[in-house]
């Protein structure tokens, strides 16, 4: 391949020099040019011709060879990809999924050889490193090693960021971060430097000067490391970055290990000129296959926690009774029973809690600590789910007493090590008919595909913030209305909680108030996707919420077929349409200080006289109807951290 000048590699546009190697989207309109500078290999990208990727590095080292300098391309090639799928539990119920793959053979100066996969969707890039089986000096390699990658993504000057920053280990609460639970910065410039000095996390939002670029990754689990992104280096940009040895309280490798042939897992980055593509993107999905096949049907639904507003000290049977009976009454369909419950209730009266919610229609989910050695957590139940027989022990036992699921908590960061709990969990949890949410931990990465029982992760600062941070329930309109284009767009998010009580308080009359309304929290029930979704009602809500409060709630659904973005910016507001079966559920939430009036096209909806649930100027909830006019639209106002739903 022709060289290309150091000074244009970091300064042009992406131009077809004469040796790059080019792909694009089936569409024609995203483009990646590969080329060789110096023996380095960079990649560059555009949209409908306008440069969004500057010419960033790829390469990466190994015990087997330093695959990053003195490559030779020896062979490409460009192949159709075509797939449809289906799946339960995500913004989608099926995709289809066509891209062009280029497959670039290189070789290093020793004639080790490697390849890099791209993939090209419509707004959609994927690219992985393959490495073959292979002899040098004699030696047959089985195996390797990844210990670094020079994996970079270089965005034009005048980008902002909206990025969580990567924690340091054996740091927050008993040293159980990280746990992907910092604040997200809001169109922060890229030389920001990381407040841990650790880089950021995936997914990271990335707002260009004529575009929007969400970089994350896929296809991780026990079969590599996590990884996140370095702080920003101008010239170079952002780099792929492994896990701290500190991390999983040091025991593990702080790189990857694979067998030969062998793959890395997917870098992803959507790109669109509004931010459609970004929230609508399926492309954690469509790289990623299923591991193992489901044992059982999993139900989806919602489910009560007493936790939330009544804490510890609710983990006793007769409260836990009572959430069991709002669960019943509302219809809903689980209720989880949080930490402390092998001690504060027992196991013979789990058996007995279990066989009582399911008089009521009810089934249980338990909690339980992850492992006990990654950090100082001290919640029990501990060391059930860090090895196999201890899981085999307790899953069987969940299993004959009808309990469907279990969140499992406290994590120890992003190590090979880390990830193959994560799956044998998962993997272990499946043959006993359990579905799996995971808290204080890292993002799912393709998950929802690849573990059929897989539900949610938590990897966000999450509601039990809002309960104990007053700084935290006035961010929440900030958050709620940015996950939907970052977090939560890649996966599934399990923010624990429509919260319902006014304060922070098990007499609702204490503490700090929630600083939403009620129809804010009603609406975030559709923003946030969870296959499995908390309603985190209090029994005394059964009686001081309005009727039509309470009858929305009942029908909540919680998978969907289809999602639209309709409107927002990240931070700001966010208006959403999903569907499920053959009704639209438009939903929007305002994290602004003043009112926001949109005027929305409904028109392609299919919605006749919808219902309309929206706050009026003091803030209190209503329920009304909507007539678009001749062309569909409607015109509506949305209070300061205030929401909207029409269906």
């Amino acid at each position: 391949m022709r060289k290309v000048l150091l000074s244009i590699l970091l300064t042009s546009s992406v131009l077809a020099w004469a040796g790059d190697v080019i792909v694009s989207s089936p569409d024609g309109q995203l483009q990646v040019t590969v080329s060789l500078q110096n023996g380095r290999a960079f990649y560059a990208a555009s949209l409908q011709g306008q440069e969004f990727l500057h010419p960033s590095a790829l390469g990466l080292k190994t015990s087997i060879a330093d695959f990053t300098k003195g490559l030779t391309l020896i062979n490409s090639e460009v192949q159709p990809v075509e797939e449809h799928y289906t799946m339960r539990g995500t913004k989608a119920s099926s995709a289809d999924y066509n891209a062009n793959q280029l497959t670039l053979d290189f070789q290093n100066k020793d004639s080790m050889r490697f390849s890099i996969v791209f993939q090209v969707s419509t707004n959609d890039i994927a690219f992985r490193y393959d490495i073959p089986r292979q002899k040098y000096q004699g030696k047959d390699y089985k195996r390797a090693l990844i210990r670094s990658e020079v994996s970079s993504f270089n965005f034009p000057d005048g980008t902002t960021t909206f990025i969580s920053p990567q924690i340091g280990p054996e740091t927050g609460w008993e040293q159980t971060k990280p746990s992907y639970e910092e604040w997200y910065s809001a169109d922060a410039p890229m030389d920001t430097p990381s407040p841990y000095g650790h880089g950021y996390i995936f997914p990271a939002l990335f707002h260009l000067p004529n575009a929007w670029a969400l970089v994350s990754e896929t296809g991780v689990g026990s079969n590599y490391c996590g990884s996140h992104l370095s702080d920003y280096q101008a010239g170079m940009g952002y780099t792929v970055a492994y896990p701290d040895r500190g991390e999983n309280n040091g025991f593990g490798s702080d790189f990857a290990g694979i067998p030969l042939p062998g793959s890395t897992p997917w870098r992803t980055i959507t790109v669109g000129n509004t931010l459609r593509p970004i929230v609508e993107t399926t492309i954690s999905y469509d790289l990623v296959k299923p591991l193992y096949e489901p044992s059982t049907e999993y139900q989806a639904g919602r489910y009560t926690w007493s936790w939330l507003i009544w804490q510890d000290n609710s983990i006793n049977y007769d409260d836990q009774v009572k959430f069991i009976d709002l669960a019943s009454a509302m219809g809903f369909e689980y209720c989880l029973v949080d930490n402390w419950w092998d001690t504060q209730i027992g196991r013979d009266r789990i058996a007995e809690l279990s066989k009582y919610a399911q008089s009521k229609g009810v089934h249980l989910l338990l909690w339980y600590n992850s492992n006990g050695f990654a950090n100082d957590a001290p919640q029990g139940p501990r060391d059930c789910m860090n090895t196999a027989i201890a899981r085999e022990r307790e899953m069987k036992w969940m299993q004959s007493i009808g309990i469907k699921g279990i969140k499992v908590d406290f994590f120890g960061g992003d190590k090979q090590e880390t990830m193959r709990l994560y799956e044998d969990i998962l993997s272990d949890a499946n043959r006993y008919g359990l579905q799996v949410v995971f808290h204080g931990c890292t993002i799912p990465r393709g998950w929802e595909r690849m573990y059929p029982n897989y539900v949610a992760s938590e990897a966000v600062l999450a509601s039990e913030n809002v309960f104990f941070n007053e700084q935290a329930a006035i961010r929440q309109p900030f958050d709620l209305t940015l996950h939907p284009f970052c977090r939560n767009t890649t996966a599934s998010m399990d923010w624990g909680g429509i919260i319902m009580n006014k304060y922070m308080s098990k007499d609702n009359k204490s503490r700090h108030t929630r600083k939403t309304t009620d129809i804010f929290e009603l609406a975030s029930g559709i923003i946030m996707q969870t296959s499995v979704q908390c309603v985190a009602m209090q029994p005394n809500n059964l009686e001081e919420l309005p009727q039509f409060e309470k009858d929305f709630l009942r029908q909540l659904p919680t998978t969907w077929d289809e999602t639209r973005f309709i409107d927002g910016y990240p931070g700001k507001y966010i208006i959403l349409a999903r569907r499920h079966g053959d009704r639209w559920h438009i939903a929007g939430l305002n994290a602004l200080k003043e009112p926001l009036t949109l005027t929305l096209d409904i028109s392609t909806f299919g919605l006749e006289q919808p219902q309309l649930y929206i706050d009026n100027k003091k803030g209190e909830p209503m329920l009304t109807t909507v007539k678009a006019d001749k062309k569909g639209m409607v015109k509506v106002t949305i209070q300061p951290n205030g929401g909207l739903i029409i269906q």
